[in-house]
Formats: structure tokens, C-alpha cells, sequence
């Protein structure tokens, strides 16, 4: 039997995730009601885990809501889309004004606005609220990125920043702005995490198909670089994945797995959204891309005889000296994914009004995160010298880690075109950085084309003003 009005906080959808997060509520002192569609699910959990805190287990949604103290704090855990309305069109006619429903699932940000515009009309705040760290960050302590309003997070962020990773005694957890600022930057989040993990894939592809290294072999690789600068969650568990054996033949691990990589959508979202706002995420594009390919499976039954190079493999030699130059091009192309992922957050903060402290940002995702790493820290201090900083790449360590690695760097993308061995999250990423410090880009021919066919106009660096060609004509310029 539930006491009325004695929960400090209560969790809908106990699936993983909402029944991680819920116990990890519960483990910290807090009070929590429980609630899923079905009671099964929190039969189950209070017969697992009810001795780990005080849990008040409700059997519908009035006797949750009934459980709940003043203002209710409601945590939404279920599937984003319909799902999610559904919860919240059944919530809304039992809560009151002042009340707080946070949905913690990867909804979409454009989603998140409408509900949070909806629900304020009826005097509720609500709060799209990004978690990143899975079921175990969930238990353990995850990343945590609410947005809503202030008054909504000085209400919930004591409890959030409770139950959140710490890195050198700070909670990842921040309030990150308005309405749908903290799923926005958790779709970022997810979108360089797809450019991550295709970067550390790429490197693993060329140390196998281009050194000839084997699995068990490049994952001692991947551990010596887990002690340096490169030391991260997905460095750490892509050793442990490829120095796996299969129980059943003996094989490595890695080669009994179908090479088709899925993908949930929010890499995808956040390509979308780059191209309204129009920004180049070109790493994030080439890593959901690269996911569609390898998921195209008569597409490339049909490509297999395509002509490839001669030359297959490096010798032994050069082999011995090019895991070194792997791993100067994997930082390189690193400090470019997540420059690009920095640049959309800036300008999703420009477009919607949010103010978003990018250098919090990097903060927050120092623990709890997949995407946490040593390399953060790093990005937190260059945007605490310089909030304003334009692109990451001009940040002076950047600068100069980018200089040094530029050789090596240019070394594997070009070894790797000789050896047929597709790397796009590396190209794409050197590409990117080149044209940013060129002094000319080829896109002054594209505009003389856009002129000729289509009377677009351009501008001219001698004079301001929009011009135009008659191409057709006397080939004259006019004033537009």
C-alpha cells in the first residue's frame, strides 16, 4: 500500500533504463514511487531490488501520481514518439500547477518544444532531460543534460546532480537551457559518438587490413593508447572487444560478428538538423552513412568484384611504424568530430535562443557518458579561456596538436587510398580541416555556375553588392 504524498520523486517506464535510474534514485536517499503500463514490471522490481531503498510501488497512474509530494517530480521512461504523448495526455489531467514531468527518453528536441509549450499552458513545467551512460550509467551515476526552466531545475537539479557521475567531485549534470535545449545536446552527444566510434573502427581496419595486425594484437594496441591521450570509455571497451575470443569456435570475437552496424536514429537527427541550421558535420554525416552502407547487403554482394589496388599491405617495416601514425590521426580526426559537434551546439544555441555553456558541456560529459574521456577536460578548458572560441581547431593546444599530428595524419589517408582500405570518417575529418584554414575555396566557381544557369548572382570580393553575369549576352555585369 503506497503512502499518499510521501515520494520524492517517481519513475514511469521501468523497462532498463527506468528501473536503473529509479533504483539509482533510491540508493541515494530518495523516496520513489514506481510506476509502469505494466505491474508486472514493478512486482518484478520491487521482488529484485526493493530492499536497496524506499520504493512506494503503484498500481496505476492516479495512485502514482496520489503518491507523489508537492510539487510532483515525474520522471518519463518510455519509448520517444507516440508512447511518450500517450504517458503525458494520461498525466496531465492529475497534476497540478507548479508540477514537474521530466522525460528522460531520446525524444526528438522539435518534440520536446511542443510538449514543453503545451504542458506550460497548463501552468507545468516540463523537462526534456538527456541521460547518456546506458543501463549501468543509469544504476552508477550517468551524464545528466535537463533543459526546462530554472525554476523547474532548481526544483529537480538537487536530485539529479545526487544520483549523476563525479568527476573530480562534480556532478555531470547542469541545467543546459530552455525548453528543448538537453535533448538537442543529447542528440549532439549521440552524433559524436557515431563519429567515435567510426573513427576508432577505421583505425582498428587499417591495423588489421593495412599492417596486417590481428585482433588480439591491435587490442594491446588500443590499451597502450588507453594510458594516453586518447584514454576513453570506447578506447577501453573496443580493447576488451577485440581481444575477445568466440566460446563456440575459438575465433576472435570480432569475426563471427556480422559486419551490419544498426543505428536508432539520433546520429541521423543530428545530420538533419545540422543541414537546417546549416552546419558542417561532415564526420558525424560520413559515420551514419558508413552504418547505412554496411547495412546494405545487396549493394555490396553486388560491388565485390569492383577492381581494387595491386598493393594490399604494407610491409613489415613500414607496418612496425604505422600503428604510431594511426593513433596521431585518430586524435586528429578526433578534435575535428567533436569541433563539429561543438559548432552545431553553438549554432542550435544561436537559432533557438538557449545560451548553452559549451565549455559545460564538455564538463558534464567528463563521466557517466559513452563519450566520456580525458580529451573532454581539454575542451572544457578551452571554452573556459574563450567562451566565444569560434571552432575548437583554433584553440592553441588544439592548434598545435593538430600541427604535429598533420603528417602522420596525411600519411594514413593517403596509405589508406593506396591500400583500398575506406576510411571517410578520416578523410572527410582532414578534408574539413583543410578547408577551414584555406585562403581560397572552390566555392567561388560554384557560384560563377550557380550565376550562369540559373542567374543566382554572387557577390565580389572588390566591391558590396550582388552581381550578375549575362552569360547569354554580352556577358556584361549588372547590379542586382
Amino acid at each position: 500500500m503506497h503512502v499518499q504524498n510521501s515520494a520524492h520523486i517517481g519513475v514511469t517506464g521501468l523497462a532498463v533504463m527506468g528501473r536503473n535510474l529509479a533504483r539509482n534514485l533510491a540508493r541515494h536517499g530518495h523516496r520513489v514511487a514506481l510506476h509502469n503500463r505494466s505491474a508486472a514490471r514493478t512486482s518484478a522490481l520491487m521482488a529484485e531490488f526493493g530492499h536497496e531503498g524506499a520504493f512506494v510501488p503503484t498500481e496505476t497512474m492516479e495512485q502514482f501520481v496520489a503518491a507523489l509530494e508537492r510539487p510532483r517530480r515525474i520522471v518519463v521512461m518510455v519509448k520517444a514518439g507516440g508512447p511518450t504523448d500517450a504517458v503525458i495526455e494520461e498525466l496531465v489531467p492529475l497534476l497540478e500547477p507548479g508540477d514537474i514531468v521530466v522525460d528522460g527518453g531520446n525524444a526528438h528536441f522539435l518534440d520536446t518544444r511542443r510538449r514543453e509549450a503545451a504542458l506550460r499552458e497548463h501552468g507545468l513545467h516540463f523537462v526534456g532531460t538527456g541521460i547518456s551512460g546506458g543501463e549501468e550509467g543509469a544504476l552508477e551515476g550517468p551524464s545528466i543534460m535537463p533543459g526546462g526552466t530554472p525554476e523547474a531545475y532548481a526544483i529537480l537539479g538537487p536530485l539529479l546532480e545526487s544520483i549523476a557521475a563525479k568527476v573530480d567531485g562534480r556532478p555531470c549534470c547542469t541545467h543546459v537551457g530552455p525548453d528543448g535545449a538537453g535533448h538537442f545536446v543529447k542528440m549532439v552527444h549521440n552524433g559524436i559518438e557515431y563519429a567515435d566510434m567510426q573513427l576508432i573502427a577505421e583505425a582498428y581496419d587499417l591495423l588489421r587490413h593495412g599492417a596486417g595486425r590481428q585482433p588480439g594484437d591491435i587490442a594491446q594496441i588500443f590499451r597502450g593508447w588507453n594510458e594516453g591521450r586518447l584514454e576513453s570509455y570506447l578506447i577501453e571497451i573496443t580493447a576488451e572487444v577485440l581481444g575477445h575470443g568466440d566460446p563456440l569456435t575459438g575465433h576472435p570475437f570480432v569475426d563471427v560478428v556480422e559486419d551490419r552496424a544498426e543505428q536508432k536514429g539520433t546520429g541521423r537527427w543530428t545530420v538533419q538538423t545540422a543541414l537546417e541550421l546549416g552546419v558542417p558535420v561532415s564526420g558525424i554525416a560520413e559515420a551514419v552513412f558508413a552504418r547505412s552502407l554496411s547495412g546494405s547487403a545487396a549493394l555490396r554482394e553486388a560491388a565485390r568484384g569492383l577492381p581494387g589496388p595491386s598493393e594490399t599491405w604494407l610491409d613489415s617495416a613500414a607496418a612496425d611504424r604505422f600503428a604510431g601514425d594511426v593513433e596521431q590521426a585518430l586524435y586528429a580526426s578526433k578534435i575535428v568530430a567533436y569541433a563539429q559537434g561543438f559548432h552545431q551546439i553553438q549554432a542550435g544555441s544561436a537559432e533557438y535562443g538557449w545560451q548553452i555553456d559549451r565549455g559545460a558541456m564538455a564538463s558534464i560529459w567528463r563521466g557517466g557518458c559513452i563519450i566520456r574521456a580525458r580529451f573532454l577536460s581539454r575542451i572544457d578548458a578551452a571554452y573556459r579561456a574563450d567562451p566565444e572560441l569560434p571552432t575548437l581547431l583554433t584553440d592553441d593546444h588544439f592548434r598545435e596538436a593538430l600541427g604535429a599530428a598533420q603528417s602522420a595524419w596525411r600519411r594514413v589517408v593517403s596509405t589508406a587510398a593506396q591500400l583500398g582500405v575506406p576510411v571517410p570518417g578520416f578523410s572527410s575529418a582532414l578534408a574539413y580541416y583543410d578547408a577551414l584554414r584555406a585562403d581560397r575555396l572552390p566555392a567561388a566557381l560554384v557560384q560563377g555556375q550557380r550565376d550562369f544557369f540559373g542567374a543566382h548572382t554572387y557577390r565580389r570580393t572588390d566591391r558590396a553588392g550582388s552581381f550578375h553575369t549575362l552569360w547569354g549576352g554580352d556577358r556584361s555585369e549588372q547590379e542586382r
